[in-house]
């Protein structure tokens, strides 16, 4: 009887360790979709030099991919940010005017007749492209640090799409414009943390994630990343943020706190992980936390439990009998 008894408990340990260690390699189906516009503009950013009473002259392309004529409308706008007290973020905004933003007031775009104005429009024939002329006329005093503005190229003509729906465009061109002045390169993180699940399409899904949030106190941009690590328990390497990866970075404009994030989004559905995750705030500081993380199935946890229960009883039951049996025979 006994060594049946440990035949059976030297499976469940063997069952329970498999549980424990194993990692399956069944991973959760991923959809993604993609999307664009029929108007885009090249290049995407722009970083320039500014000093006081000059003038620089630069020209940004737009491209038609459609299939009919586009009219559009080209302006300059403040590159900002606006604090929500709802969800307690920074959303992106064009509105918002600040010492960083007086460079949308020194914008001027080149009109067809030469002449140059704050706004102005031009036509894209079907799969051609149109480049605009801006000129950036700064003032005897300009404030240190940075400068912000978007571009704007928004299309007037709308077109109508299969549904019937009219759709309309408006791709932007940073401008990051730094001055000749003093600039106070500064930042903090100011949240960090290690998670392991994630809303996605409405959905809450297991994906071992990183998050923090990083502020900056100066008065010029920086770019600040992270760097998520995840191996397993014998220190194989699962997933590490590629150093080209684009997604765990973002540009922090000052008066601005923003986050930063990446995801192990093939992080399968069992399995025991040591997680590194690391927010830096452009070189400036950076902060490292670590995690143990575990990733079971709520139905392997029953299980597990109940094959521990039993295993915790089937001793307490031996180490009675065993002496209960020894107080009988020393009796």
């Amino acid at each position: 009887m006994r060594s049946i008894i440990s035949k059976i408990t030297v499976g469940l340990l063997a069952f329970v360790v498999g549980l424990l260690f194993v990692v399956n390699n069944a991973y959760a189906d991923e959809t993604s979709g993609g999307g664009g516009t029929s108007i885009s503009i090249s290049p995407v950013s722009k970083i320039l030099q500014l000093s006081p009473s000059s003038t620089y002259d630069d020209v940004f392309k737009i491209t038609n991919n459609g299939d009919s004529a586009m009219e559009f409308e080209v302006y300059a706008a403040p590159y900002a940010y606006n604090y929500s007290e709802e969800d307690d973020s920074y959303k992106l905004g064009f509105n918002r005017e600040n010492t960083y933003t007086q460079i949308t007031r020194w914008i001027t775009f080149k009109a067809t007749d030469g002449s140059y104005l704050e706004k102005t429009t031009f036509t894209a024939e079907p799969n051609s492209s149109v480049e605009v002329s801006y000129r950036i006329t700064t003032p005897e005093s300009i404030p240190a640090g940075g400068q912000y503005a978007v571009l704007f190229a928004h299309t007037l003509s709308a077109i109508a799409g299969s549904s019937g729906i009219k759709t309309e465009a408006s791709p932007g061109l940073v401008v990051y414009g730094r001055s000749d002045g003093e600039t106070n390169a500064s930042g903090e993180v100011t949240s960090i943390s290690i998670g392991q699940t994630m809303t996605t399409d409405n959905t809450e899904k297991t994906i071992i994630n990183g998050t923090g949030k990083v502020k900056n106190t100066g008065n010029v941009d920086f770019m600040a990343s992270g760097k998520l690590k995840v191996t397993g328990i014998f220190g194989q390497v699962y997933y590490e943020t590629p150093n080209t990866s684009t997604r765990s970075r973002v540009s922090v404009i000052p008066e601005t706190e923003l986050g930063v994030s990446d995801s192990w989004n093939d992080t399968p559905f069992f399995g025991m992980f040591n997680v590194e995750w690391t927010v830096s705030a452009g070189g400036i500081t950076s902060e490292t936390i670590t995690k143990f993380v575990i990733i079971m199935p709520p139905a392997l946890i029953i299980v597990a439990i109940l094959l521990l229960t039993i295993i915790i009883i089937w001793i307490t039951i031996v180490i009675r009998k065993r002496k209960e049996r020894r107080s009988k025979f020393l009796a």
